[in-house]
């Protein structure tokens, strides 16, 4: 019967004590990129394990915590006000996303092409939404969608509409929560798109001129097949960060969702069991319900976009 390889106790002392030496020797270098390891473990992965283990208790911030099992996840699964909070989620997302990536793509397309002036000033006023605070961004528009006196409703009358009541409408303090999320984020996919067309030969491009091809046929056959990973990252990134609006109705509707609760979204609703309603084990179920659904519509989107770039 062959035996086992297996090392001698005094080689794998041995091994062990090259590993430390190495790591002696090198010692300045790791002390140099030991921050950001410190940081990650205390801010990053600490919190993902306690919520795992949070999210199996009962647990007001201040009391013992009470075992509990699964209950949480029990909860989550029959609560219709968080089932509420996933779509009003889902029908913010689908009217923000799918403008501002059209949007986005099709000002990238402007700026790569050659008749237009002064890119380096468009790039940047493109791309200054996307550095202003979130908080002023929503404090801002605040103002432009208040019923009486906001600056929509103004325009609106003055070009012979009605005022829309923008704030205490479900449909339309979702629209007004995309907006907000088109103005921020269109201009830095844009620039991602742009860096994704500079990459692309030019040689295609003469090539398909000289065939007689149209811009529109040279936009779908050439363009978009070739930026496919590059709409994929973005869509993936905009489903992530789609399902994580906060912020936006949080200082618009100052945390209730608006009076119909249109404006409540998951992580809106994350935050107002945990630390409204001091439920931390329920939060943190709420919160690996919502990591679930982000996976789930993430590996969607993928599976979309490379069916549509291969047809």
């Amino acid at each position: 019967m062959a035996q086992a390889n297996v090392k001698p106790p005094s080689t794998q002392v041995s091994s062990r004590a090259i590993v430390w030496k190495q790591i002696k020797r090198h010692r300045t270098i790791y002390l140099f990129i030991s921050p950001f390891y410190i940081l990650f473990a205390v801010f990053g992965l600490f919190p993902i394990v306690f919520s795992i283990f949070l999210a199996f208790h009962s647990w007001d911030g201040l009391g013992p915590m009470q075992y509990v099992g699964i209950k949480n996840f029990e909860l989550v699964l029959t609560d219709s006000q968080f089932w509420q909070a996933v779509l009003n989620t889902l029908i913010i997302w689908v009217e923000s996303t799918i403008p501002m990536l059209f949007f986005a793509l099709v000002i990238a397309f402007l700026l790569n092409s050659a008749f237009v002036k002064l890119r380096g000033v468009w790039r940047f006023s493109f791309f200054l939404p996307n550095i202003t605070s979130i908080v002023a961004e929503a404090v801002l528009f605040g103002a432009y969608f208040q019923t009486k006196f906001g600056l929509l409703n103004y325009l609106l009358e003055k070009l012979g509409f009605g005022a829309v009541d923008w704030l205490n409408s479900n449909f339309w303090l979702q629209i007004a929560i995309a907006i907000m999320i088109i103005w921020r984020w269109t201009g830095y996919n844009s620039i991602i798109y742009l860096a994704g067309l500079q990459s692309i030969s030019e040689d295609l491009y003469d090539a398909a001129r000289i065939d007689g091809a149209s811009v529109t046929q040279t936009f779908f056959r050439i363009t978009i097949p070739l930026m496919r990973p590059i709409i994929l990252f973005t869509v993936i990134m905009s489903t992530i960060g789609g399902m994580q609006v906060f912020t936006e109705p949080q200082v618009l509707t100052n945390g209730t969702g608006g009076p119909g609760h249109g404006g409540v979204t998951m992580v809106l609703y994350l935050y107002n069991q945990a630390f409204g309603n001091h439920l931390f084990g329920y939060g943190s179920a709420i919160g690996w319900f919502l990591f679930l659904i982000i996976l789930l519509l993430s590996l969607l989107n993928s599976l979309l976009v490379n069916r549509i770039s291969k047809s």
